[in-house]
Parts: structure tokens; C-alpha cells; sequence
């Protein structure tokens, strides 16, 4: 189960100086477009994730921000300039890890004394002193990525680039990094650009987060922004688990909105602009999270967002109880529960009541 990071009540400053950014920018490989009017504005210091599924574009958008490939159309800018290139250095095989660090630096005539110590803290920060003396044949996947992160960070550079950084680690070494690289970020003030196909990733380590789809952007925003209000059924769907429902806008009052799903479940939306919703007829989509949804053996006082149905699956996940619901319309419901919230787990089949107040639910435009 998701839950929204500490990180997300340190709002980046909205008059931050920029470091990147995207205006209206096209990429089209052999007629296909890859990415489509993309405008982005990333601040100085942010730490900013393009999270997307595989072949939405993402990477192709962070090649566009290195200098890799040109622009079909549109601009690219780093520091108010136009990118012309980025130089990259892949791990040379015959040389070793610190001489690896350390070859960006020696091409900038620097000093010995100074070359070994900044490469010294750079093995130190990602985990990697002592493994100084060995060469890349000699690690593991995981361990050359940590070598190629420690050095781009001792070249100091303005912003920091990461692909899938953390996608060849094991689990536990993963969330280990993922806590390296938040300090990191922290310490070092760099802005940093990383793309993913991890939600969870994405939410614990990001300032703001643009999420993609088809090569173009479908909502930028925080962790508990994107998670919490996302603005299309594929954000919601994609960040998390959740439920959609279709359905059509039946009636609208000045802060609620009732939607009637084709199945024939009546629901209640509370909605700060549900009267604009009325001005034509709508094709609507209901999105409700599993956490939010509770769940009784007896019928509850209120019937508002209260349904009917029967336990299909049970499972036992540690810190959460997975629940799988089949309401008498047919229609199947997640749900996520603490695993303090029951005495004793029910057994499949048993008869219960799904219910979620008209503040957990989210009314989409289809």
C-alpha cells in the first residue's frame, strides 16, 4: 500500500530559478512520435521523477534533457540555454572503480590530493570504498550502477540524470539506496531528474512527479497530489491500486455529485465544483482507493456508498489484509486493511457490507 512521503510537506519554491526545461517539445523516430508537445519546467534543487509504463516516452524525454537525441521540434534549456550535448562516460573495463570515479576529474587537470579525496567520498556515498581496487567485470550489475552514480556525483555536476537507477538491485538494497539517494539530494542541493516505472520509488523520493502516458504528460504534481487527486482514470489506475467504476452523471448539487455506474450502483461524490459538472451530460469514471474502503458484517446506518456483497478472496500480507469483494451486481472490489482492523480474519463467501465516505472518491471525466 502506498503512502504519501514526509518529503511532500516541503513544497519546492514556486519562484525557484529554473535548471530545465521543455517547451513544446517533439520527438519523432522513423514517423512514429515518441514524445508529443511536452512542456516542462523543472526548479533548481528539485528532485523531479518521470514515471511512466514501459514505451510512454519517458526515457526518450530524459535523452532529450542529456543532449543524446536533438528535438523534432521545440526547445530544450538548462539554465535558460539551449542543450547542445552531454557528455557521457561509460565504465571502462581495464581501468578500476577509483580510477573510474577519478577519470572525470583528471580530465579537468585536477590536483592528486584532491582527485583521491573527492573520490573517496564518492565510493563512501554510494556504498562502494571498498571495492576501490576492483575492476567492472568484477561486480555485480547492481554495483556498477552504484559506480556510475558515484561518478557523475563527484564531477559535481549542475543536475543529475538517473534512468531506472536503482532497477538492478535487490530488494533490500534497493530501499537502501532509495534512503542513500533522498540523503544525497538533501546534502548536495543538486537538482535531480529520474526516470522510472516504480510508483512506490517515484512517491517516497520525489518533489514533484510527471507522470506519462502515449509520449505525452497527463498531470505533474506531489507525491500526494498525484496520489490523492489524480486528474485522469489512467493516473489513477497506473499510481497504485485502485477501483474504477464507469458510469454517468445523473445529478449535481452545489458540492456533490451522484453517478450512476452502468452496472447500477448509485454513487455519491463530493466535488468543490460539481455544479460545472451538470452543464452537459458526462460520461463519468469513479476512482476509489482499497484503503479507503471499510467493511462490516451487519448493515451500516448511513447507505450512501454502501454495497452489498460477498468475501471472494482473503489473504494475510503482513502489515495489510488484501480483500477481494464480489458486490450482488457482479461488480469486484479491492480493499486494503490494516492488520489491527480485524480480530479475526473472515472466511471467503461470508456476506459484508463495502462502504466509503463521499470525501474518499474521486469523479473523473472518462
Amino acid at each position: 500500500m502506498f503512502q504519501p512521503s514526509v518529503k511532500d510537506q516541503r513544497a519546492p519554491d514556486a519562484t525557484a530559478e529554473l535548471d530545465v526545461e521543455l517547451r513544446k517539445v517533439f520527438k519523432v523516430f522513423n514517423g512514429e512520435t515518441a514524445v508529443r508537445g511536452i512542456d516542462l519546467k523543472i526548479r533548481r534543487g528539485e528532485f523531479f521523477s518521470i514515471l511512466g509504463p514501459s514505451g510512454c516516452g519517458k526515457t526518450t524525454t530524459l535523452r532529450l534533457v542529456a543532449g543524446f537525441e536533438s528535438p523534432s521540434a521545440g526547445e530544450v534549456l538548462i539554465q535558460g540555454q539551449p542543450m547542445n550535448h552531454f557528455f557521457f562516460f561509460f565504465l571502462f573495463n581495464h581501468l578500476t572503480v577509483a580510477e573510474n570515479v577519478a577519470f572525470g576529474l583528471r580530465l579537468k587537470k585536477l590536483k592528486g590530493t584532491d582527485v583521491e579525496e573527492r573520490v573517496k567520498q564518492a565510493l563512501k556515498q554510494v556504498q562502494m570504498e571498498t571495492y576501490s581496487n576492483r575492476f567492472p567485470a568484477q561486480l555485480s550489475g547492481g554495483q556498477q550502477q552504484r559506480v556510475a552514480l558515484a561518478r557523475a556525483l563527484v564531477n559535481r555536476p549542475t543536475v543529475l540524470l538517473l534512468d531506472e537507477p536503482l532497477g538492478a538491485l535487490d530488494f533490500k538494497l534497493r530501499k537502501e539506496m532509495q534512503v542513500e539517494l533522498s540523503n544525497l539530494h538533501q546534502d548536495l542541493g543538486l537538482t535531480f531528474i529520474m526516470v522510472t516505472h516504480d510508483q512506490e520509488e517515484a512517491l517516497s523520493l520525489s518533489d514533484r512527479i510527471a507522470v506519462m502516458e502515449a509520449g505525452k504528460i497527463e498531470q505533474v504534481g506531489n507525491p500526494t497530489e498525484i496520489y490523492e487527486r489524480p486528474r485522469t482514470p489512467f493516473v489513477a489506475n497506473f499510481i497504485g491500486d485502485t477501483n474504477l467504476f464507469k458510469g454517468r452523471l445523473h445529478a449535481a448539487d452545489s458540492s456533490t455529485l451522484q453517478i450512476i455506474t452502468s452496472s447500477g450502483l448509485e454513487m455519491v461524490v463530493q466535488s468543490p465544483d460539481a455544479k460545472e459538472w451538470m452543464s452537459n451530460s458526462k460520461e463519468m469514471v469513479v476512482s476509489v482507493r482499497p484503503e479507503k474502503i471499510r467493511l462490516s458484517l451487519s448493515p451500516p446506518n448511513s447507505t450512501v456508498n454502501c454495497f452489498e456483497g460477498r468475501l471472494k478472496h482473503v489473504m494475510y500480507l503482513g502489515t495489510h489484509v488484501h480483500l477481494v469483494v464480489e458486490l450482488l451486481t457482479g461488480d469486484r472490489l479491492t480493499v486494503m486493511l490494516p492488520n489491527n482492523a480485524m480480530n479475526k480474519l473472515p472466511e471467503p463467501h461470508t456476506s459484508v457490507y463495502a462502504r466509503w465516505a463521499t470525501t474518499d472518491c474521486i469523479a473523473l471525466e472518462e
